[in-house]
């Protein structure tokens, strides 16, 4: 699913809102997301999961064409940690 479809759905399910209005809750709970990993922050939702960031320290990788050495910097890479009432979800096992 794509934002959008996000958001159609949600305008299609609530008649009572303005599609204009449901898409700036989607656009603003994205962006509170994003603000707060950016922050180093962790973003728990109950049932769902949680992100958070995780540091990946420098090394050295290969060019997978040439196989030349290349030095990788430092990163910052988002993380996220499936919720056990979604994972019970996919494996079947309604709770």
């Amino acid at each position: 699913m794509i934002r959008s479809e996000l958001i159609q759905k949600i305008a299609d399910e609530n008649p009572q809102l303005y599609q204009r209005d449901v898409e700036r809750i989607v656009n603003t709970f994205f962006e509170e997301i994003t603000a707060a990993l950016s922050r180093g922050d962790r973003v728990e939702l109950r049932g769902f999961g949680a992100f958070s960031v995780k540091r990946r320290d420098a090394r050295v990788g290969r060019n997978p064409r040439t196989g030349e050495a290349v030095s990788v910097e430092e990163k910052c890479v988002p993380f996220f940690k499936t919720g056990k009432l979604l994972r019970d979800r996919l494996n079947g096992k309604e709770g």
